[in-house]
C-alpha cells in the first residue's frame, strides 16, 4: 500500500464515523410507551402512525415524531350563565370526557393537546347553551317524577291523629295534586309538583350528540358531558327563596288553621262539659232542696199536730224576729198579727 492512500483512508473512515455519530446523534430510534400513540411526519406530510408500545424507527433529522396519549382526558370548563325556556338564568358547571381516536386527524387539524381543549370549549359550550335554553328550567335542575310519586305523610301529630298528605291523578302532563288535609277531611292547603319529560341525564345526552357531531373531524371521540352542578342566579336565587317561604308559610298557615279548629273544638266541649255540670248540680240541688221542704213540711205537720196552739204562737214569734226589726212605722197591737203581743193572758 502507497504511502499516500493512507492519509485518504483515514480520513474517510473519520468521516463515516462522523457521519454515524451524527446518525446516532439525531436519533434514528424512539421508544413508545404503553398508552402512547405517535404521529409520523417527514417535511410535515404524515408518512406512518404508529399504536402499539416498543422501540420505533425513523429517519433521523427529517422524520418528525409526535406522541399523543391513548388515555381518557377530561374537559373542564368555566361556569356559564344559561337562560332556560322560561327565561330563568342559572349558572352551569358542566365536565366531559374525551380521547383521541384518529392521530392523523388531530395532528393535521389542531396538533396539540391545548388547541384541542380551545376547540372543546367552542363545541361543548355551545351544545350546553344550545340544549338548556331549550328547555324548562325543572328539566334542567330535575331528573325524574319520583317526587310526584310518593304518598307523604306528615310527621305532625295531635292526640294520635296525623295530618295526612293525600295525591290525586289524572292531572294534565302527569302533574299531582298534593292536598293536605287534617283528621276531620277538610282541605287546607295544595301544592302542585310539575312532571318533566326528559329530565338531566337526557338532556346531558342530548348535548353529548350535538357536540359529537363535531369532534369526529379532528380525531376526537366525547365519551360522556355530565352537568357538574347547576346554581341559581342572584336573581333567580331571590324568587325561588320567595316562592320557597310562600309554600313554607302556605303549610305553615294549614297547621295554624288546624290548630286553631282543634283548639275551638276543645272549647266547646270544655262549655258543653261545664253546662253539663251545673245543669247536673242544679238538679241534684232541686231535688235535695225539694227532699229538705219535705222533711221541713212533715216535721211542722207533725209538730202543729201535737200542740196547734204553740205551733201558731212559736211561727208567731219567729216572724217577730224579721219583721219588727224592720218596721218604720206604728201599728196598733189590736190587729190579728200582734195578738199574742197584747194580750195580758199569761
Amino acid at each position: 500500500m502507497s504511502p499516500k492512500k493512507n492519509p485518504d483512508i483515514k480520513i474517510t473512515l473519520g468521516a463515516l464515523i462522523v457521519l454515524v455519530v451524527l446518525f446516532v446523534a439525531a436519533g434514528p430510534m424512539y421508544i413508545l410507551s404503553e398508552g402512547e400513540q405517535a404521529i409520523v411526519a417527514r417535511f410535515g406530510r404524515i408518512i406512518k402512525t404508529e399504536y402499539n408500545a416498543g422501540l420505533k424507527f425513523k429517519v433521523p433529522i427529517v422524520d418528525k415524531v409526535t406522541k399523543y396519549p391513548k388515555k381518557i382526558m377530561a374537559w373542564d370548563g368555566e361556569s356559564q350563565r344559561i337562560p332556560t325556556r322560561e327565561k330563568l338564568f342559572v349558572w352551569v358547571d358542566a365536565t366531559a370526557r374525551w380521547k383521541i381516536v384518529d392521530p392523523a386527524k388531530f395532528y393535521a387539524s389542531v396538533t396539540t393537546i391545548n388547541a384541542a381543549q380551545g376547540r372543546l370549549n367552542e363545541i361543548i359550550e355551545s351544545s350546553l347553551r344550545t340544549v338548556i335554553s331549550q328547555n324548562f328550567l325543572r328539566e334542567v335542575v330535575r331528573n325524574s317524577n319520583v317526587i310526584n310519586e310518593i304518598k307523604r305523610e306528615s310527621e305532625l301529630m295531635v292526640e294520635g291523629e296525623s295530618i295526612e298528605d293525600s295525591i290525586e291523578e289524572g292531572l294534565e302532563n302527569g302533574a299531582k295534586k298534593q292536598v293536605l288535609k287534617d283528621p276531620s277531611g277538610q282541605t287546607q292547603t295544595i301544592v302542585i309538583y310539575d312532571s318533566i319529560e326528559v329530565g338531566r341525564n337526557a338532556l346531558s345526552e342530548e348535548m353529548l350528540v350535538a357536540a359529537s357531531r363535531l369532534t369526529p373531524e379532528f380525531g376526537v371521540e366525547l365519551i360522556d358531558i355530565i352537568l357538574r352542578q347547576i346554581k341559581y342566579s342572584d336573581d333567580l336565587t331571590e324568587s325561588v327563596y320567595k316562592r320557597m317561604i310562600k309554600d313554607r308559610n302556605q303549610i305553615a298557615q294549614a297547621y295554624r288553621s288546624y290548630g286553631e279548629g282543634k283548639k275551638l273544638e276543645w272549647l266547646g266541649r270544655l262549655t258543653n262539659e261545664r253546662m253539663s255540670i251545673i245543669s247536673e248540680a242544679n238538679k241534684k240541688a232541686n231535688e235535695i232542696k225539694g227532699q229538705a221542704d219535705a222533711e221541713a213540711t212533715a216535721i211542722y205537720a207533725d209538730a202543729y199536730s201535737k200542740d196547734e196552739e204553740f205551733f201558731e204562737f212559736w211561727r208567731l214569734m219567729e216572724s217577730y224576729k224579721d219583721t219588727i226589726p224592720a218596721f218604720n212605722k206604728i201599728f196598733s197591737t189590736g190587729i190579728e198579727y200582734f195578738k199574742y203581743l197584747g194580750d195580758k193572758k199569761p
